[in-house]
């Protein structure tokens, strides 16, 4: 399994697994398009000349830098 394949287990907040099949069939969907438009733009950054290793970093950065739903 590639982590850019969805993961086999989804935890949920309580530590328990997901398991309701919609909400896995949604997460997994998800995750497959997410996968899809990161690798298109790193692709395309790196192509385009800019360095991998900061491409990399600039991508981490935006995924770390969004905001929980869960807050006000």
């Amino acid at each position: 399994m590639s982590a850019l394949d969805p993961p086999p287990v989804w935890p949920g907040a309580d530590g328990a697994p997901v398991s309701c099949r919609e909400k896995l069939k949604v997460l997994a969907e998800n995750h497959r398009e997410a996968a899809q438009l990161l690798r298109d733009a790193f692709e395309d950054a790196v192509l385009m000349g800019v360095d991998e290793a900061e491409m990399r970093k600039i991508l981490t950065d935006l995924v770390a830098a969004l905001p929980s739903p869960k807050k006000p």
